[in-house]
């Protein structure tokens, strides 16, 4: 091909929205990442971008996140049986993809310096953002304490996997629950649990130079599915399985987290913010593995 006709087709599709729409407007990269490979139907955002997490050149896991509100609405991916020990070494990363269109490489350190380029600050938090919000702490959806491997724990601590949470919500109430699932999940689940924790919003926000910065979440929501579970496990787990959650309130005070079933949970996530009406966390509300076995053989039996 002539070497001018080579250099065009080359602009014209760095130029294409299509080159980004597998990065930016679809989760198909990571669909591994959620049930079924079907991501929740029904939560919405001003402005929100799918984001496939890379680091370490893997995909790691998925978070829709609401660049105007400079705010993650979710993440999914896979729990890992874990001990709980949480990385201290990881720098704080920002993501790429949001800054270009056609970028699509590993999460990146944020700068050290105070000259963070616009064009982050634009589409996403910053670690400025936290430096007066004194009463609140940086908390990711996706938890290192629930990623077994050193690079999948280092992944979460990307600030578009972080909210701002009130200090008292997150130790008193949000990490003892989260170690809970991590104890039901390590000793009851036998195959891959699927999760989403996600966010509500309230309007409230971070203010920075007099400018809205982030959106702070109302509530914290969690939801888990593992359709392979122990059956002979006590009743008080038993009913848990093979999906439930749970959400609690990002307030100094009253900040319990409940535990429902997902049916419950989704109810609640539809009178707490915008959603459609068929909002949906999980493909068919994640059926057991042993419902879909019984399908195929009456299946294979009705011929």
């Amino acid at each position: 091909m002539d070497p001018f006709c080579s250099s065009v087709l080359f602009f014209l599709l760095m130029a294409s929205p299509l080159v980004s729409a597998s990065v930016l407007n679809s989760f198909k990269d990571c669909s591994h990442f959620f049930y079924m490979q079907t991501p929740p139907v029904g939560i919405k955002g001003t402005s929100p971008r799918k984001i496939c997490q890379k680091f370490a050149d893997n995909l790691r896991f998925a978070t829709l996140y609401d660049s105007s509100r400079r705010l993650p609405l979710y993440s999914a991916y896979i729990f890992k049986k874990t001990d709980g020990k949480r990385r201290i070494d990881t720098p704080w990363m920002y993501e790429p993809q949001l800054v270009s269109d056609n970028e699509s490489g590993n999460m990146r350190a944020l700068p050290l310096t105070e000259d963070t380029p616009p064009l982050i600050e634009d589409s996403q938090a910053v670690l400025e953002d936290y430096t007066d919000a004194v009463e609140y702490r940086r908390s990711p959806l996706n938890p290192d304490l629930f990623q077994s491997e050193p690079d999948d724990k280092s992944s979460t601590y990307t600030l578009t996997n972080v909210v701002p949470l009130f200090t008292d919500f997150l130790d008193a109430s949000w990490y003892p629950y989260l170690d809970t699932i991590r104890r039901r999940l390590n000793n009851f689940c036998h195959g891959k649990s699927f999760m989403v924790t996600g966010v509500t919003i309230s309007g409230a926000t971070i203010k920075r130079d007099n400018k809205d910065r982030l959106a702070i979440p109302k509530h914290m929501w969690l939801a888990y599915c593992c359709p392979h579970f122990d059956r002979n496990s006590p009743y008080e787990v038993r009913f848990m399985f093979p999906s439930y959650g749970g959400y609690g309130l990002n307030e100094q005070t009253d900040h319990s987290v409940v535990e429902v079933p997902l049916k419950t949970l989704e109810s609640f996530l539809k009178s707490q913010t915008d959603t459609d009406s068929d909002l949906t966390i999980f493909y068919k509300g994640c059926v057991s593995e042993n419902i879909f076995k019984k399908k195929r053989d009456l299946t294979r039996v009705l011929g």
